[in-house]
């Protein structure tokens, strides 16, 4: 079983995207607890990668070309746990 949550900060940028982005995030949302995380990361669409430097062990997830969403996976007894950090637009 796979749980996705976020805190106040993802709330608050979530009424800052645009409404396609909040769709497109509610609809990854759906999928990974629908499916699991490892399932979801065979789509190419989302682009999940690994990052890197100070955000190392955490993972991102391509909401369009210009929006992502940063998670962690965490390991809860049978319950994987998928944090979102934050949905920021990403600088290139």
């Amino acid at each position: 079983m796979t749980k996705v949550r976020w805190g106040k900060l993802v709330d608050k940028q979530m009424g800052r995207v645009p409404d396609i982005i909040a769709r497109k995030f509610r609809i990854w949302v759906t999928l990974v607890e629908e499916s699991g995380i490892r399932e979801m990361r065979r789509y190419k669409g989302f682009h999940d990668e690994p990052l890197k430097g100070q955000r190392q062990g955490q993972r991102s997830v391509r909401l369009n070309k210009a929006y992502r969403a940063i998670y962690v996976e965490q390991e809860m007894g049978e319950i994987e746990l998928i944090e979102v950090l934050e949905v920021n637009k990403h600088e290139y």
